[in-house]
């Protein structure tokens, strides 16, 4: 546990992992995040950290419908799998 944060006398979770409701006493005991977190962990939220891998280049591009359709019929992440196709395509074509 982070020093300065204390633990809950009482819990927030009954025994089938249920969050009960807060109590008075609970609200009291709340303290701002910037007082319950060092500053290395905080940010504002929807603040993205800092990008592990080399930032991507925001484009425009079209595409043919089936395309579109073939990549959002998988799911989530599908802009980041046609990425993924076109390097491939890069990699058996010779260019990287």
């Amino acid at each position: 546990m982070h020093e300065g944060i204390t633990a809950m006398k009482t819990r927030l979770t009954d025994k089938d992992g249920e969050v009960r409701e807060l109590t008075d006493d609970d609200v009291k005991r709340m303290r701002p995040m910037s007082k319950a977190l060092p500053a290395n962990l905080q940010r504002t939220i929807g603040q993205r950290g800092k990008q592990r891998s080399p930032t991507k280049v925001k484009t425009s591009i079209r595409l043919s419908q089936e395309v579109i359709d073939h990549f959002k019929a998988e799911g989530e992440g599908w802009q980041r799998r046609i990425d993924q196709a076109l390097k491939q395509y890069i990699r058996e074509h010779g260019g990287g």
